[in-house]
């Protein structure tokens, strides 16, 4: 493959047919996002292809290059992702017959999906390494075509007409921001740019837990990393294919990696401003864009993102919708010790400086302290994250950041509670808040100077309305009294005290 040179790339990719089954996309300015960074950000939408993926140019112009007796015999691929669908489309449009080999845990909407464009599907194994093995097997007895994802020239070229493209759209960029799997699109984007602007810069962006070609960058070759992070699952790869980390290694000016909570507050970037909902390794190339525009103070240029697809689970959104503004250093997670007494929230809350709270998690343990898991807005990043914890601490409370503490957001954030150790006369209450700063302020001051708080859980997600559970220390002769104080406050509320996930989990009841 090696012996292909440049000059050879630039006519495959000029005379890639791409277009008999892909479309060119739109380079669209992401306005807002480029206010707020100060420089003219662009986003390619490969999105809007056919199969949400720029990888259907890849696969037509691999089809497109087989002798008449290799179409005849057939194609096959493993794959549990986009080159499947890209392949599968192209083998329709051509009339081969295609197999897909994905493992038996590829979710049903991308078995379902490939299955749509006429290819043959055949699940086994619970990994790709077992997929892929399976599918060289089945090459070598029926005589298919096995076609990479990545690791080929032809797949190369089909993928370098997003570079063609970029520069009939936007000759006057000054760096294009591309999306690191295993290479095959920076590596045919690079070879492109480089021989025609090469002062336009090509940045590789990887995810810090799947950085393939930083990795191999460092050791001078391929080498194969011990495991990858799931979350991108687009760009998953252990290990970059040789032939375009030869590419990359001559071509690419650069290499950035960014964290899931970063990809998470692209995918929000390219919600505000297209509206698109981007899968998290399509928002990857502009997550490296913005940390990188930041790390090297960059302004008043033309940057451009890859947008590389858009096959994204919906249930996943709950994940980025939960970390996006951490990703952005927009909100910061504490904990932090507060005394167990009345009105001890409300004197938290006022050290705030009316600082928005996103979250807060507490639960009754003892009489003399208690910790609280709590989110607050920090809209001006680290330094002012910094700025809070000095000021509560000189307040003389307990605090501790948690925002890159992994498993305190994944799991300990949704287990702050528990049974209290000792017999409480407790009331439970849901409300519906009213999202603004002030809500949570006016339900302390009219509430939590009533009755000592025992429980409490709430989280902002940028409804109109949040939900939020709470328990507080009233007995029986307190309950009318205390009801005055509920309807005061004018929030809708609910009494939750006989609710049987209450008794079993949190509650010394017990399912009594």
């Amino acid at each position: 493959m090696s012996n292909i040179s440049s000059e050879q790339y630039l006519k495959k990719i000029l005379l890639a047919p791409v277009y008999e089954a892909a479309i060119e996309t739109k380079l669209q300015p992401l306005n807002k996002l480029s206010s707020r960074l100060d420089n003219h950000i662009l986003l390619k939408r490969e999105d809007l292809q056919p199969v949400h993926s720029f990888k259907l140019r890849g696969a037509y112009n691999k089809l497109s290059s087989l002798s008449e007796q290799q179409k005849k015999n057939g194609v096959i691929a493993a794959s549990a992702g986009n080159h499947a669908q890209g392949l599968a489309l192209s083998a329709q449009k051509m009339g081969v017959k295609a197999t897909i080999v994905m493992p038996k845990t590829t979710p049903d909407i991308k078995v379902s999906s490939v299955r749509s464009f006429g290819a043959t599907v055949v699940l086994t194994g619970d990994s790709f390494d077992a997929a892929n093995a399976y599918s060289l097997a089945l090459a070598k007895e029926h005589g298919y075509t096995l076609i990479h994802p990545f690791d080929d020239p032809d797949i190369i070229a089909g993928q370098g007409t997003v570079g063609k493209e970029l520069l009939q759209q936007d000759a006057h960029l000054d760096k294009i921001f591309v999306p690191v799997g295993g290479g095959g699109l920076a590596a045919g984007i690079a070879v492109y740019i480089k021989q025609l602007l090469p002062h336009i810069q090509v940045i590789a962006v990887e995810p810090e837990d799947a950085a393939c070609l930083k990795a191999a960058l460092a050791a001078g070759k391929p080498v194969t990393l011990p495991k990858v992070g799931l979350f991108a699952d687009g760009v998953a790869v252990k290990t970059i294919g040789q032939e375009t980390f030869r590419l990359c290694q001559q071509y690419i000016d650069d290499v950035v990696t960014v964290s899931s909570d970063e990809i998470c507050a692209a995918v929000k970037d390219i919600f505000d401003d297209t509206r698109a909902i981007a899968e998290p390794a399509g928002a990857l190339s502009l997550a490296g864009l913005k940390k990188y525009a930041q790390q090297h103070q960059i302004k008043d240029q033309r940057l451009a993102a890859i947008l590389s697809g858009a096959n994204v689970n919906f249930h996943g959104l709950r994940y980025v919708s939960e970390r996006c503004e951490l990703g952005e250093h927009n909100e910061s997670i504490l904990a932090v010790t507060i005394p167990e007494q009345q009105g001890a929230f409300l004197a938290f809350c006022n050290k705030l400086d009316g600082r928005a709270i996103t979250e807060f998690n507490y639960r009754y343990s003892d009489s003399k302290q208690a910790n609280i898991f709590v989110g607050v807005r920090t809209p001006q990043g680290i330094d002012e994250l910094t700025s809070l914890t000095d000021k509560l601490s000189i307040a003389g409370y307990s605090v501790t950041d948690l925002s890159q503490d992994e498993t305190a957001k994944l799991h300990v954030r949704y287990m702050v509670g528990g049974v209290p150790s000792q017999q409480l006369t407790e009331r439970l209450y849901s409300f519906e808040f009213p999202e603004h700063p002030n809500a949570l302020l006016k339900f302390l001051n009219l509430l939590g100077m009533h009755a000592n708080i025992t429980l409490f859980h709430y989280r902002n997600h940028g409804a109109a309305y949040g939900q939020v559970l709470a328990g507080f220390e009233v007995d029986e002769s307190q309950v009318a009294e205390f009801s005055q104080h509920l309807d005061a406050l004018g929030y809708n509320y609910k009494d939750e005290t006989l609710n049987p996930a209450y008794r079993y989990f949190l509650s010394h009841t017990n399912n009594q």
